[in-house]
């Protein structure tokens, strides 16, 4: 590939991420099943079960690139700022971006008070942390040690809370496309594990080649690596979030659209940065820290603070808010910080 024109190497990259999107999709729908044979209620399958699993563009990338940067195929800056900008880039648009299209099409969305602290905080609490771990340049394996051990203790508290107040009302009246995706025996249950796992296998090898896809772009035009990640990968790795939220409200089940939303902007860093940073540790891009995470961070506490003030509720005004945010922030980050390091 290395020869190829900058032409057919795009259009390679868009394949692979159509390939790597697909399959992502297909796999959060059998584990989305296999999370409701289990009862467990839509809310805590959004903020667990179904944000790993639509995020697993992005954790994929984070080790595929991890691996190819330990093995020294894959420049440390270069491999460090696209994975970090495509994950962050993701976090971004879906907070802001994908919930405001989500609002708009929706019409009205509600949070429920509890749901503001137990998740919304967590999820501003996960960017401010990756702040302050990265404003030395590097994520270390300590560093990734404490983003992923904050996801399971995380996780913990959300399985205990769930055990404790889970109201088996919740599930009854589960849309169409999750209950058809249930399975109905324990065989069909480890049938249904075995194809995402064959479908994980495809999304990590479509991940690989569009790194090194996106590796031999930024060598040939001086692109920023991260601002590269951040305008194409995060948006593409953001789909699997937008479909299913959006699958989501045209069901009634606005438990798993905010669920999903709010639960992958907590496991993208503490999973696919923190794991990332496990393997092979990385070098942190100075529009990351700079620019990405505290604008991330801040569209987190304006959310929080307008649903504060409108009891949980967001309109189509709110939406367009939201989506306008996205734009600024990407025409910013796009004049301010050219460069990486």
């Amino acid at each position: 590939m290395g020869t190829w024109p900058i032409f057919s190497l795009s259009l390679l990259g868009i394949a692979m991420i159509a390939m790597l999107v697909f399959a992502a999709n297909l796999s959060v729908k059998k584990l989305v099943g296999i999370a409701a044979y289990f009862n467990l209620s839509s809310t805590f399958m959004g903020m667990t079960v179904v944000s790993l699993a639509t995020s697993i563009p992005e954790i994929t990338a984070h080790v595929t690139g991890s691996v190819n940067i330990l093995a020294g195929r894959l420049d440390m800056q270069t491999g460090s700022a696209i994975v970090l900008g495509s994950n962050i880039g993701s976090d971004v648009v879906q907070q802001t971006f994908i919930l405001g299209l989500v609002v708009f099409l929706s019409g009205t969305l509600y949070f429920r008070r509890y749901f503001m602290w137990k998740s919304m905080v967590p999820m501003i609490g996960s960017t401010i942390l990756c702040i302050i771990l990265g404003l030395d340049g590097v994520y270390s394996r300590l560093d990734g040690a404490i983003l992923f051990g904050t996801f399971i203790l995380y996780s913990l508290y959300l399985y205990l809370d769930e055990r404790k107040f889970y109201n088996a009302e919740e599930n009854v009246h589960m849309s169409e496309e999750i209950s058809e995706s249930i399975p109905k025996t324990q065989r069909q249950v480890w049938i249904d594990a075995g194809i995402s796992v064959l479908l994980l296998a495809v999304t990590v090898l479509a991940a690989s080649q569009v790194l090194s896809i996106t590796e031999i772009i930024v060598d040939r035009t001086n692109v920023s690596g991260s601002l590269l990640g951040v305008l194409t990968l995060g948006i593409a790795s953001a789909l699997p979030e937008l479909t299913t939220a959006l699958a989501g409200v045209r069901n009634k089940e606005e438990g798993i659209s905010l669920g999903t939303l709010v639960g992958s902007n907590i496991t993208n860093p503490l999973v696919g940065i923190g794991g990332g940073a496990l393997i092979s540790t990385y070098a942190v891009p100075i529009p990351l820290i700079k620019w990405d995470l505290p604008w991330e961070a801040l569209t987190g506490i304006i959310l929080w603070v307008i649903l504060w003030l409108n009891k949980g509720k967001l309109g189509r005004k709110e939406s367009i808010y939201l989506m306008v945010m996205y734009l600024v922030f990407v025409i910013f980050r796009s004049y301010l910080f050219p460069v990486d390091f």
